[in-house]
């Protein structure tokens, strides 16, 4: 495609600069002889893979319904046709001029339109009416969603409105050729008979020579294997209704009309009561434990343990698994999520600004969402996403340029989305939400941008927003008086991993990071509250229950980014529910998760920095290792553990976590603010010489006592990959260089390892379909799923 391409391209003698859009909007699209010259270009660069007319090929989609993979507004298409597609045939056409694109995108438009068929004005009825309709005896929503509402078999039809009367009219006819507008492009209608006599019949979403993806009228899917099929069969059937003009009145088909133009823009609305139950529901999120198949949120479960129940994978048979499939994620930067899977869905978010639903069995992609960034602050650090959430038939997600955006978990179309921050503040969002009961929790990045963290919380239904918690407070919020002058207004406390939740104490426990700027104290005396700390928030209201703070005045970018994992331990010989905690600082803590109470803390690598505890359980920090303009030895260096899950087993009551044994040099200099801009105060040209050689790895601690088990040393260790443990009694770990460990529980010994060819930046996750165990974790771009070989299950 490429070579035919780039001689067609010499052909017409583009000679025009690099085209560089100068607006959003098409500022051709009132000239009619654009088309003439967009159809010349089509023709000459477009047609080998896309078709005449666009009607698409095996090579490349038809471009003729007016919907579009990659964005449908002008401006998307635009980039597509000037960047291309990364990781398809889709080529970039970056040396077409501005104006050459501008025709391109015009004449692309065009051929959705379809109104030379029409000779006269329709006429437009009642909207009210129509929408009566068209979820009731009219039947549209048995196939069409209009903002959420209906099912997702045919057509979104929730910006049909932005297309003329006529066009619409066309499209409600169902005729064979304007049936594309409405149903999209054609689709493989089957019926299927199991090999046990079980009967299917629907759309074929996605298939391969083993597996076919079969999406059923009730909108459910159905995830097959082929040797499981004994028929399947081509249906004559067609989806949409050829009788529509027939069953309806003119007056009827008027209101019709009436309501689907009005459709202009996508709206937020309310969940009924009818769907209110269906997908996930808030109850399974709680009993999350009970379905050890699945994995239902960031951390599995809401008490954060990161842990698989399930045991088909053990110590005895690790050596034996292999690569069942993967899938490729193309992007801008590496895949940092972790997956969930909910009734044999995967839902993963892919670099930023792509989310994924595939198949957990085979692999086969449902539906992809992708979204352009808006708005790029040219500081922005740390571009990726760290996964998605789901409630009901929800998928939720965050953005770098700071929106929430909910989608339709059955089609990947977008329901609602909410700005939450300016990203040119340095505001990002980079974590995965946290969603409740009919809520959806998220925090901010940006802690080293002189920003002032918040942790929200938005209605799971429409999006509008239910509170906001201030983690640097402000004048008249209690701990204002814990920084100095105005240095609250940069004070970061970024809140960007998931927190956990306690159903029972209906409590929200999250994690705050470091205060800013990060190294430089000078700017900021005090404890500095709430930064470096752990947040109990009632998640109905946001008021703060109570409150621990880790580190106080930390000037080692030690945050408090980090698991808290909710347990039942014994303490002096009565149970009690605690929250346990690594920290950065080289401490394990356990703290009484009902009032926040200090029990104990014990160093799990070397430190230099604290003398002991008060009381009250604040640390005696030496008065010599906060940081300072000439430089000198602390530890742990970069910190003791980092973000990366950990995974706690409740019944051998054994935590297994990533370890960094170093020393760094605790130096800073001057941090100057400036909005959006890198506020931290580093002075890495210091650099001492360690007076003790780093040691990085794994490592398994008895959480009753604080003593460590075992240890596994590796040569690099990821910064962002976690662990893994499960009831099988295997850890899975990952290192920098893109090996993928398996290790004895009980003892730390190596028992099977896997090169993936790239870093590894996300958590390993176990789930379950179809009495196959498997292991998902994403390497470079690419997510892969482990499997044992069907005579070792």
């Amino acid at each position: 495609m490429r070579l035919a391409a780039a001689f067609m391209l010499i052909a017409i003698q583009v000679t025009h600069a690099q085209g560089r859009p100068d607006t959003l909007a098409n500022p051709l699209a009132a000239d009619p002889a654009a088309v003439v010259g967009g159809k010349r270009l089509f023709d000459a660069a477009c047609t080998p893979c896309h078709g005449a007319g666009g009607v698409g090929s095996e090579r490349a989609p038809s471009l003729d319904t007016g919907r579009f993979t990659h964005g449908g507004e002008d401006f998307e298409i635009f980039q597509t046709i000037q960047k291309g597609v990364p990781g398809t045939q889709m080529p970039a056409f970056a040396s077409f001029s501005a104006d050459q694109l501008w025709q391109l995108v015009f004449y692309v438009r065009s051929l959705s339109r379809t109104d030379s068929t029409v000779t006269a004005a329709p006429a437009i009825g009642d909207a009210a009416r129509g929408e009566q309709l068209f979820f009731g005896t009219g039947q549209c929503s048995s196939c069409h969603e209009v903002n959420g509402r209906g099912l997702p078999l045919a057509a979104d039809l929730s910006e049909i409105g932005r297309q003329t009367p006529g066009h619409i009219q066309v499209g409600m006819e169902h005729e064979p050729n304007p049936l594309r507008v409405f149903l999209g492009p054609d689709q493989r209608y089957v019926e299927i008979t199991l090999q046990d006599g079980t009967q299917f019949e629907g759309l074929v979403k996605n298939e391969d020579s083993y597996s076919i993806v079969l999406q059923t009228l009730d909108g459910a899917y159905r995830f097959l294997d082929r040797r499981r099929i004994r028929t399947l069969t081509n249906s004559s059937r067609t989806l949409g209704p050829t009788d529509l003009a027939k069953r309806l009145s003119s007056e009827q088909m008027a209101d019709l009309l009436g309501y689907l133009t009005q459709r202009k823009q996508r709206a937020a609305v309310k969940i009924d009561g009818a769907s209110a139950g269906a997908g996930l529901s808030f109850n399974r999120l709680k009993n999350a434990q009970k379905e050890p198949h699945s994995w239902l949120t960031y951390w599995g479960t809401y008490a954060a343990e990161h842990f698989s129940e399930l045991t088909q994978i053990d110590r005895r048979n690790l050596a034996a698994l292999q690569v069942r499939w993967a899938v490729p994620m193309i992007g801008n930067s590496p895949v940092e999520a972790t997956p969930l899977v909910v009734d044999g869905v995967m839902y993963v978010s892919g670099p930023p600004g792509d989310v994924y639903a595939l198949d957990a069995r085979s692999g086969l992609l449902i539906w992809k969402f992708h979204r352009r960034q808006e708005r790029v602050n040219p500081f922005q650090l740390n571009p990726y996403n760290r996964g998605v959430a789901v409630l009901g038939q929800r998928v939720f997600v965050a953005t770098l340029d700071n929106s929430l955006i909910a989608l339709d978990a059955r089609s990947g179309r977008v329901l609602w989305q909410q700005r939450i921050a300016d990203t040119m503040d340095g505001y990002t969002m980079t974590g995965a939400p946290l969603a409740l009961d009919n809520k959806v929790i998220v925090g901010v990045s940006g802690g080293e941008m002189g920003i002032r963290g918040f942790i929200d919380a938005y209605d799971a239904s429409d999006g509008h927003s239910l509170w906001r918690f201030d983690t640097i407070p402000g004048p008249g919020q209690p701990g204002h008086e814990t920084w100095s002058g105005d240095s609250w207004k940069t004070g970061s406390g970024a809140t960007w991993l998931t927190g956990s939740y306690d159903a029972q104490l209906n409590l929200l426990y999250w994690s705050v990071g470091n205060p800013g700027p990060d190294f430089d104290p000078e700017k900021r005396q005090g404890d500095n509250l709430y930064s470096c700390s752990v947040l109990a928030l009632n998640p109905d209201t946001g008021r703060l229950v109570w409150h621990y703070q880790f580190s106080p005045h930390d000037t080692h970018d030690w945050d408090s980014n980090e698991d808290f994992i909710l347990a039942e331990v014994p303490i002096n010989g009565h149970p009690r529910k605690v929250l346990l905690h690594a920290d950065r600082n080289g401490f394990f803590y356990t703290l009484d998760r009902v009032t926040g109470q200090f029990i104990s803390a014990v160093p799990f690598v070397r430190q230099t920095w604290n003398k002991g505890f008060t009381a009250n359980g604040r640390p005696i920090v030496d008065p010599a290792s906060p940081a300072t303009p000439q430089g000198h030895r602390i530890s742990p260096g970069v910190g003791g553990t980092n973000f990366q899950p950990p995974s706690y087993d409740p019944v051998r009551r054994v935590l297994f976590l990533n370890f960094l044994d170093a020393e760094a040099t605790a130096s800073y200099q001057s941090a100057q603010y400036e909005r959006g801009q890198v506020f931290n105060g580093a002075h890495f040209s210091v650099r001492l010489p360690p007076s003790h050689e780093p040691v990085q790895g794994v490592m398994a601690l008895d959480v009753l006592t604080g003593r460590k088990l075992w240890t596994f040393p590796v040569t690099r260790l990821s910064l962002q990959a976690g662990v893994l443990a499960t009831r099988g009694e295997v850890v899975l770990a990952a290192t920098a260089e893109g090996n993928l460990l398996g290790l004895d529980a009980r003892t730390g010994r190596s028992l099977w390892h896997f090169q993936t060819g790239a870093p590894i930046l996300g958590a390993a996750m176990s789930y379950s379909v179809d009495g196959t165990q498997f292991i998902a974790i994403a390497a470079g771009n690419t997510l892969y799923s482990f499997a044992l070989p069907e005579g070792q299950r």
